[in-house]
C-alpha cells in the first residue's frame, strides 16, 4: 500500500512539474556550424538547463524516467535551452540521438 500511495505522489510531481515547465527558448547565442559534426545537434546540461545546438531544424522531445513526455518542440537553427521541471534523471531525443541526461 504504502508503494502504491508512493507511485501515485510521484507521479503527480511530474505531472506538476510538467505543467509549470517553460517552453524551450532561444539563447540568441551565434554557432559556428563547421564546429557541429555533421546534422548531428549537440546536447550540454548546466544549472538545471539542457542547451541543444543544432545547425538544422530538428524535433527534440524530452522524456521522465518513468516514459511520459515532458516537452515536444521543433527546434530552429542556432542555441535552443529548456528548463528541466526538477532534480533527476530524463531521456532527451533530438533528431536521430537519444541521450540520458541528469540533473
Amino acid at each position: 500500500m504504502r508503494r502504491l500511495i508512493l507511485i501515485i505522489a510521484v507521479m503527480c510531481c511530474i505531472c506538476i512539474g510538467a505543467n509549470a515547465a517553460s517552453a524551450w527558448e532561444r539563447t540568441g547565442g551565434k554557432i559556428n556550424t563547421e564546429r557541429i559534426e555533421g546534422d548531428s545537434p549537440e546536447i550540454r546540461v548546466n544549472e538545471g538547463y539542457v542547451y541543444v545546438t543544432t545547425s538544422r531544424t530538428i524535433t527534440v522531445k524530452v522524456f521522465s524516467i518513468l516514459g511520459q513526455l515532458i516537452s515536444q518542440e521543433t527546434i530552429q537553427p542556432g542555441i535552443s535551452r529548456f528548463r528541466l521541471p526538477s532534480r533527476g534523471i530524463y531521456i532527451l531525443k533530438a533528431g536521430a540521438i537519444t541521450k540520458r541526461i541528469t540533473i
